[in-house]
């Protein structure tokens, strides 16, 4: 068989009950995926009975293969069949093409290798990544679509067909930026989505990504990132909602709704405590989280329960660090006890990559390599996942039990919940994709890349419009420079964890095709100047000599070019390699000799307008006292471009806002929210203050509070109090206002945040138009975590705040927890100043 023939994998009539939603339903019938059909000719065993498969090809409708049966029937009957051959193939991963796969389609040599006995899932088959240093070979079978879905068929039927138990795969396939496949609807990275502080628009975005996984016949997402990010010299804060447990839970719970509901398993990344790393460092570090088990209780295991206990999650992809001294990959505490237990945890557990093999070689509290495994799968692990061929683990993993080292009976647990997860599926009884040609019209249609532009102008932040610089009117421009490292890079956006292939519109482009409409006389100019980083980069963030004859040629050359000119577009930052995975920073200080070409720029006496796009809060310390107009647009999607122009040109009104705290220093770290009292006030032997806080974000409108509302004034510990005010747009331009309530427990049995986000809401005004914005706070909370380890809702005093920011706090006001016992918190008459001297 040639690579590109196919049999015809039309499905059997009884798809029809197809478990998801009904608009979703409706939706995929429209498009052609789920169209019911009996099969044509093929050339496949006579398996595909009328109603059900027959996996095993004994003639028999076995329980496990009976669909009007309850889950948990069909697989106990299958784990009763299975041998402890097939059962450890399930736990174990199969990177795919070209990965560790070297075929892209079946081959006779599949019949007696490892897979013979079956595999748990297979990812990144033949998506088309390109890897971290574009060099990964281009699948045969990426594109176009159709093909790609009509090949992870053609896999998935050698499982069924010929196998011995006909056990289907799960197609597994990362996607925090869209689905990581060539030409996917490609999204911003996930701080600029958190800037959105839109929570319906993150629900779509998870249903765009959802549907373009089961259209091409993936089942299994490795998305959203749920580490809350507190230290922004990490790598991986680009992945990151947020550095608040409150917005990542909000935002993951919606990303993770969207994507189930297409029926494809939304797997939460990286369990857990993982995006605080000692001194900020990724790479080979990934270790040695500096935080108490109260913090980890209060700031980092948050979205995870919240995704899992509201959202049904059904994957979690274990991290690779250690938590006081364990391995969370080797803790029964976190993986079992807190995740299955205490959250209710129902689907399967995968390695982050290395992370089983960590506890031998780096953590080194497993003697042997072996013993890293039962380590492992007895604290909770079901499928390990590593760049490795899967005989690497399942065989070591085989001999434990053979030896008595590890008992059946954990290893047929670790089954069940694989089984369980193919099973919510459907994957035993609709294995296949019904209508590849229909990824035709699914991948990138129109309604997905209209959600992708709408996340992409959404997530760009107002940081500083001093005396109204923006938006400019390109009517009056004759002449406009376009400088900076970032104003033209068509690969600084690019994302190994997002899609490949993309033709990124950058800001330069952008702007010329939004003036060649509006004012087709304006002459654009590019100049690059610098580099994002220099040659010595990155002992360069430690000491940086002078620039050399380059560099300044580099930067004569960008002040030529802005002699004669109106306005000055300066578009610096960090591109993906510089804030990545692997990729931490001691600086937060704009890399190479960026803030020398603006400041040659500003010399000029030109007005610069500042656009920064980078994956972490900058210290940009001279421009926020220099420049008159900041914008940040983060590493957004394939059209940020155009978002950018769109915002500069007032053609949309920016109201993305801060998800993280922009520090004056990186010395000042941990300079974040929510923070504990007194924990970021003014010590003058430091700087005072951050250069923008969490929440922070302007308008080009203005938008006032009132009215204030909270009722009951009193209530018990378990009852509900509700929050409302109104917001009225007091400028002259429509915008959306993004209105955040802080709570504060007055005085608590243990210490507490001086504020807590408790809700948001993004609202679109027009100019004069009121909207009443409702709230209701639930015991969640208001609940503390007690000295006795319990969350609990003390009676007191709760202060209230409605604002624009966390510090721009524009309406107060307050209610009481009673319980009829405790006496009656009042404020005290606390001095602001306790310095000594």
């Amino acid at each position: 068989m040639t690579p590109t023939t196919f049999r015809n994998l039309a499905l059997p009539a009884f798809l029809a009950a197809f478990l998801i939603a009904p608009a979703v339903c409706s939706a995929a019938k429209d498009a052609g995926i789920f169209v019911n059909a009996k099969p044509a000719t093929h050339t496949s065993p006579d398996i595909y009975r009328d109603g059900w498969i027959d996996l095993n090809k004994n003639g028999v409708k076995d329980a496990y293969e009976d669909p009007a049966l309850p889950h948990e029937r069909r697989i106990e009957d299958l784990v009763a069949r299975m041998t402890l051959e097939e059962k450890t193939a399930q736990m174990v991963t199969w990177y795919g093409y070209p990965r560790v796969a070297k075929d892209e389609l079946p081959t006779p040599a599949w019949d007696t290798a490892f897979w013979k006995d079956g595999i748990g899932n297979i990812d990144e088959h033949m998506n088309g990544n390109t890897g971290w240093t574009n060099s990964n070979p281009t699948p045969k079978h990426a594109l176009p679509w159709s093909l790609h879905a009509r090949a992870i068929n053609e896999v998935q039927r050698w499982f069924i067909e010929n196998t011995r138990l006909g056990i289907p795969v799960d197609f597994t396939n990362e996607g925090i930026r869209g689905l990581l496949h060539s030409k996917a609807t490609a999204f911003p990275h996930e701080i600029s989505v958190g800037a959105t502080w839109n929570t319906s628009l993150v629900r779509e975005m998870g249903r765009v990504v959802g549907r373009e996984a089961r259209a091409l016949g993936y089942t299994n997402v490795y998305s959203p990132v749920l580490d809350v990010a507190r230290d922004p010299r990490w790598g991986r804060i680009v992945e990151s909602f947020s550095e608040d447990p409150f917005l990542t839970g909000e935002l993951g719970l919606q990303q993770v709704l969207g994507i189930q509901e297409q029926n494809v398993v939304s797997t939460l990344k990286h369990f857990a405590i993982y995006s605080i790393p000692k001194g900020g460092r990724d790479g080979h570090a990934r270790t040695d989280p500096q935080v108490t088990w109260r913090e980890v209780q209060t700031i980092f295991m948050p979205p995870f329960k919240r995704a899992i206990k509201d959202g049904g999650a059904l994957g979690v992809m274990s991290s690779y660090n250690d938590y006081d001294g364990i391995p969370v990959q080797a803790s029964k505490l976190f993986l079992t006890e807190i995740l299955r237990g205490e959250y209710g945890f129902r689907g399967y557990v995968v390695s982050d990559s290395g992370a089983v093999e960590f506890i031998h070689d780096k953590h080194r509290t497993a003697v042997t390599p072996a013993d890293a495994i039962r380590q492992s799968v007895e604290a909770g692990l079901n499928i390990r996942t590593n760049f490795t061929p899967p005989e690497a683990y399942a065989e070591p993993l085989r001999q434990l039990v053979r030896d008595g080292k590890l008992s059946m009976e954990t290893i047929d647990s670790r089954v069940r919940d694989i089984l369980r997860v193919k099973y919510w599926l459907g994957l035993f009884d609709r294995p296949y994709v019904a209508a590849p040609d229909a990824a035709e019209k699914i991948v990138r249609a129109s309604a997905h890349m209209a959600v992708a532009r709408q996340a992409e102008r959404e997530g760009i932040v107002l940081l500083k419009n001093e005396n109204n610089v923006l938006p400019l009117d390109a009517k009056k421009l004759k002449r406009v420079l376009v400088a900076g490292p970032l104003a033209d890079d068509k690969h600084g956006w690019w994302s190994r964890y997002g899609a490949q292939l993309l033709d990124f519109v950058t800001p330069l482009d952008g702007i010329r095709a939004k003036l060649s409409n509006a004012n087709p006389a304006v002459e654009v100019r590019h100049a690059k100047g610098v580099d994002v980083k220099d040659k010595n980069f990155p002992e360069s963030d430690v000491y940086k000599d002078a620039p050399d004859a380059e560099v300044r040629a580099g930067i004569d050359a960008a002040v030529a070019a802005a002699k004669d000119v109106d306005i000055i577009i300066a578009a610096l930052g960090e591109t993906d390699d510089l804030c990545r995975e692997s990729a931490s920073r001691i600086s937060l200080n704009l890399p190479g000799y960026q803030e020398e070409l603006l400041k040659a720029l500003h010399a000029t006496g030109k007005p610069v307008i500042l656009v920064l796009s980078n994956g972490r809060p900058l210290s940009v310390n001279w421009a926020a006292k220099h420049i008159p107009a900041i914008v940040e647009m983060w590493l957004p999607g394939e059209e940020g471009g155009g978002a950018i122009a769109d915002v500069l040109f007032g053609d949309y009104n920016p109201a993305g806002r801060l998800p993280v705290t922009f520090p004056k220093s990186a010395g000042q770290i941990q300079m974040n929210f929510p923070a504990h009292p007194g924990s970021q006030d003014r010590d003058y032997g430091q700087v005072s203050g951050v250069l923008w806080p969490f929440g922070h974000g302007l308008s080009y409108t203005t938008f006032t509070y009132s009215n204030l509302k909270i009722t009951p004034a009193e209530q018990g510990p378990q009852g509900r109090v509700e929050v409302s005010c109104e917001v009225a747009n007091s400028g002259s331009r429509a915008g959306d206002e993004v209105v955040q309530l802080y709570v504060r427990d007055d005085y608590s049995s243990v210490v507490t945040f001086e504020k807590v986000l408790r809700g948001f809401e993004r609202v679109n005004l027009a100019p004069g138009e009121t909207k009443t914005i409702h709230f209701t706070l639930k015991p969640e909370h208001l609940a503390l975590y007690d000295k006795l380890h319990q969350w609990t809702v003390e009676p007191g005093h709760f202060t209230v705040m409605v604002g624009a920011s966390s510090e721009d706090i524009r309406l107060r006001g307050g209610f009481d927890i009673i319980d009829g016992v405790s006496a009656r918190e009042r404020p005290a008459n606390v001095k602001e100043s306790v310095d000594p001297r």
